[in-house]
């Protein structure tokens, strides 16, 4: 789809950028992807490339569907924005005061002989922003992610409320509020919205949120009239040889993970960002108030460090900080990509990516599923996006 002089994308950048996909997709590094640009309400760009699934052949289709992992966590945090607006928490409120079982959890960072009580206890901000005190299994094997794993947090076999008992038994990694750690807090999150509402994760998003978005393809489980969409990964990875299994959209689990739990699709997702970079209202829906989506897609760290050891050095590059379930870049230098002050974004472990950029008024999306390979698609499209800009 060629863009039009109004929309302010260079044609031929564009086609440049399909071309370094299709190359990927020829190369045999990448099984297939789906992008979408939109700016001003147009859009600029919405492409497949490759197979849908390497394994029988099917071609990738502008309307497959993704494992998106965690760029479920952003449509979280809005649910949980939603319940500060509605005055049913705050952010100020203690995790304690919603979810009993975390009133006494203690701090253990392995510079104490023995556990010991918090300075304070983290909030729901801590949770949104990620500096709660928790970790993630993923990110290393000290003691308390060994904990992590052997306790099946990443399972989904618990619910949500049996997850949030099974995180309560493990001290928090870190003093709350004194480091940002990418964690486990979105999940955690995800239990919360269920003991303030009452409701399934699941229902209250598509109450509040995909229902009123029009995301049809957007859920914890994929119907089987449209398992036919699912895209999957190459067998084995293409750099290593290692099998890459992913989860299994196809099938129910006790957990619906706030974290990393959904499928979708591009059209689906960008009509999820075109509502914030509107100010929380799409087509009448208003899902957020204009005060809200500023909040949440402005910095809350301050002078809070970030870890950028080990796996997590990738995750909040110099030059960024992170908002409630966003992250943000804040100066045009230091960062090792391109990108305007202001913009937000995400990504997901399978190799999906997305960002915003408010002072240019567009959006852009990758969807893939190439796990091993994310750490240099996520680059490369956002500077072959921003390089296609013309202002």
């Amino acid at each position: 789809m060629a863009a039009t002089p109004d929309t302010g994308f260079d044609a031929p950048a564009l086609e440049a950028l399909g071309r370094v996909l299709q190359a990927e997709v020829d190369k045999g590094r990448l099984p297939g992807a789906v992008a979408l640009i939109a700016r001003r309400g147009q859009t600029v760009l919405h492409r497949a490339w490759g197979q849908q699934n390497p394994a029988d052949g099917t071609p990738m289709a502008a309307d497959s569907i993704f494992r998106i992992y965690s760029m479920t966590k952003p449509l979280v945090s809005v649910a949980i924005m939603q319940l500060v607006e509605r005055g049913q928490l705050l952010l100020s409120d203690p995790v304690g005061q919603h979810l009993s079982e975390f009133a006494a959890v203690r701090v253990d960072d392995g510079h104490t002989p023995a556990p010991r009580a918090p300075a304070r206890e983290p909030t729901v901000q801590d949770l949104l922003r990620h500096t709660s005190g928790l970790t993630y299994e993923i990110l290393g094997d000290d003691a308390i992610q060994q904990r992590y794993a052997a306790a099946g947090l990443g399972t989904r076999q618990l619910s949500n409320a049996g997850f949030s008992h099974a995180l309560a038994a493990i001290p928090y990694r870190y003093e709350p509020g004194s480091i940002w750690q990418y964690s486990r807090a979105t999940d955690l999150l995800g239990a919360l919205l269920e003991r303030v509402t009452g409701q399934p994760l699941g229902d209250y998003l598509q109450a509040h949120i995909l229902g009123p978005l029009g995301m049809v393809d957007t859920a914890f489980v994929v119907p089987p009239d449209k398992h036919h969409r699912i895209a999957e990964p190459f067998a084995h990875d293409p750099d290593g040889g290692q099998p890459m299994p992913l989860m299994d959209l196809r099938r129910t689990t006790p957990m619906q993970a706030g974290g990393a739990g959904l499928g979708s699709t591009a059209a689906d997702y960008a009509r999820f960002l075109q509502c914030m970079l509107g100010g929380g209202t799409l087509d009448g829906a208003r899902i957020l108030s204009p005060a809200s989506v500023r909040l949440m897609t402005s910095d809350h760290l301050g002078d809070i460090s970030v870890n950028r050891s080990g796996r997590a050095a990738e995750l909040l590059p110099p030059g960024h900080g992170f908002g409630l379930g966003f992250a943000v870049r804040l100066q045009e230098g230091l960062g090792s990509q391109l990108g305007s002050k202001g913009m937000y974004y995400w990504s997901g472990i399978s190799g999906t990516v997305f960002f915003v950029d408010p002072a240019k008024d567009f959006f852009a999306i990758l969807l893939t599923q190439a796990p091993n390979q994310r750490s240099w698609y996520r680059p490369l499209f956002r500077n072959l996006v921003y390089a296609a800009l013309n202002d």
